[in-house]
């Protein structure tokens, strides 16, 4: 194949954006999503983000503040609803299938390469799977998603006002997670190397770098303040990345998260038209150092999310351009993304099967949408241990939770219980009071059993619905005869 001025890289005008066919796909994807939002109920983290927005800050031990002033805005508007919290979930969902399609667009392709990169947005299950529920895995992918395009039409236009809203989307982007800080190491040192060099001449680029800079450092102030957890909860993510086989397990599900055959397909193409590109050529390079990045830092595999659609993007447009070898033509064709949903198994990745078809399977990790299943059933379960209580014991009680989906889950299904937990973030809200009395703990005691005389199991978390979620069969014990201080004990079993 012969390099042609379209593959160097978008240059001049482009197609015109193919706008029904591309909003009907999001609409669908739309659509999709909020028939499933209120099937099951609250998914652990989403109820966590409440309870933090609920203790609002600058910055929390294990994130930046922007999801929990979501979530908190959104429950607000509708208390209960698990629609409406979901709502920006779904929202950033159907942004990332037309910015897909935008991408496409701006590598040169025509109607045909947008609605193939716009679907391969839609039968991501990267993207179904969390775009379902307000979580930092859905919003953060299509921040970056924003970036990448705005990036591509830089090199096209040479607009450098493309560059200031590039700042002000990492910006935004900061205040979700701090990942976008390896995007930026990584692709600044591509530039270097690969050019346009120009780029780092442009007095926009670098105003936009002090914009997320500024608007950050309230978050970092809190971070410095509070002994830095957030590098603490860096090296437990890379801890638990055990759990998706850690580095060699990295790939293969950043390979799933793609879409099977569809988006893997295009991704690698893509990566190669990218790196063919010489105007291009940093984004490739870029994508790829990120993904060693992250595999080496121990990162999850989803981190790689907003940077598919790109390459997906890419590679549509190069399908579009240039008649793609024999034994590869088939894959970019519709039969093979209906091939894909069917795979992948749409009641595998959403809520859609009834509670009951849950009923008995053993956990898997992975499987999330169990964890939205029981929450105010298991609460309950608490409230009936506290209830048990003789009136002078429960009215100095609290309650304690091992874990903070428990915690979050009891602060919002029984808020006028005193509940607390030293799990994650959850740990820097509060200390239970020095003159509180019994304990009702949710979790394995063995960390705080010895500042108690009496611990004993008083119950279980149950969902009523024999589902086995991470939470299902939780012991409830009573913890009585405090022999230490709450702060003393606190520092000592509070963690990440």
């Amino acid at each position: 194949m012969t390099t042609t001025e379209a593959e160097r890289g978008p240059v001049g005008t482009v197609p015109a954006f193919a706008r029904g066919p591309v909003i009907a796909v999001a609409a669908a994807v739309g659509v999709l999503l909020t028939a499933v939002s209120g099937q099951y109920g609250y998914f652990g983290d989403e109820l966590y983000f409440i309870a933090a927005g609920n203790h609002l800050a600058w910055g929390y031990a294990d994130q930046p503040p922007l999801l929990p002033l979501i979530a908190l805005a959104m429950d607000t508007i509708a208390p209960g609803s698990v629609a409406v919290l979901r709502i920006p979930a779904t929202l950033a969902i159907v942004a990332a299938v037309v910015l897909g399609a935008l991408l496409a667009r701006e590598f040169g392709g025509g109607r045909r390469a947008q609605l193939l990169a716009a679907g391969a947005v839609a039968v991501s299950p990267g993207m179904l799977a969390t775009g379902h529920l307000l979580a930092t895995s859905t919003l953060d992918p299509a921040l970056w998603i924003a970036l990448t395009w705005l990036l591509v039409r830089w090199v096209r236009t040479r607009s450098d006002g493309l560059l200031l809203a590039a700042g002000i989307v990492t910006a935004l982007a900061l205040q979700v997670k701090f990942l976008i800080v390896g995007f930026w190491v990584i692709a600044i040192i591509a530039v270097l190397v690969c050019g346009p060099r120009e780029m780092l001449r442009r007095p926009m680029l670098w105003l936009g770098g002090a914009i997320a800079v500024l608007t950050t450092v309230p978050t970092l102030v809190w971070q410095a303040q509070n002994g830095w957890p957030q590098l603490e909860m860096g090296r437990i993510i890379a801890a638990e990345s055990v759990y998706a086989g850690g580095m060699l397990g990295f790939l293969p599900l950043g390979f799933f998260a793609a879409g099977l055959l569809v988006g893997s397909v295009l991704g690698v193409y893509g990566i190669v038209r990218l790196l063919r590109a010489p105007d291009l050529r940093f984004l490739g390079v870029t994508a790829l150092g990120v993904a060693v990045l992250f595999m080496l830092v121990g990162g999850r595999p989803y981190y790689l999310a907003g940077l598919l659609p790109m390459l997906w993007a890419a590679g549509a447009a190069g399908v579009e351009q240039y008649r793609p070898a024999v034994w590869w033509r088939w894959v970019p064709t519709w039969p093979v993304y209906a091939v894909t949903v069917l795979l992948l198994g749409l009641g595998n990745v959403l809520p859609i099967q009834p509670v009951s078809a849950h009923a008995d399977k053993p956990l898997m990790i992975g499987n999330f949408q169990l964890d939205e299943i029981g929450w105010p059933q298991m609460v309950e379960d608490v409230h009936a241990a506290y209830r048990a209580l003789p009136p002078h014991v429960a009215r100095d009680a609290v309650v304690v939770s091992g874990d903070y989906w428990s915690y979050s889950a009891v602060q919002y299904f029984a808020s006028e219980l005193r509940s607390y937990s030293y799990s994650r973030g959850a740990g820097w809200f509060g200390v239970p009071p020095e003159d509180s009395g019994a304990v009702v703990f949710i979790g394995d005691p063995t960390d705080v059993a010895p500042a108690f005389d009496s611990v004993r199991q008083v119950g279980a978390l149950d969902n009523d619905v024999r589902v086995n979620n991470l939470a299902q069969g939780t012991p409830i014990f009573l913890l009585e005869g405090r022999n230490r201080p709450w702060a003393q004990l606190w520092q000592d079993v509070r963690h990440l």
